[in-house]
């Protein structure tokens, strides 16, 4: 069963790689979607798959990459869209 969370990552997440280590660890997981950096300092991700995929997906963005520091992760419940690849947005 394909489900689909949308995170939003507190914390010192851009400059340190934050959205190409999770599009490698997505594409890695099989989990469609995309991250990108928001004007206030956070990150948004979206991730579309299998439950166990994106359960692995939430793992990763509260660890985040070397150099990250990760301070919250806010995940809400969205209705799958059928997404297909992961991709950077600017």
């Amino acid at each position: 069963m394909t489900i689909r969370r949308r995170v939003v990552l507190h914390g010192r997440v851009q400059g340190v790689g934050f959205r190409y280590a999770t599009r490698r660890a997505a594409r890695a997981a099989g989990v469609a979607g995309w991250v990108r950096n928001r004007p206030d300092g956070t990150v948004e991700a979206v991730f579309e798959g299998e439950e166990e995929a994106v359960g692995r997906m939430l793992a990763f963005c509260r660890e985040g990459p070397p150099g990250a520091e990760v301070v919250a992760v806010e995940a809400r419940e969205e209705e799958p869209e059928g997404l297909v690849g992961f991709e950077v947005r600017a």
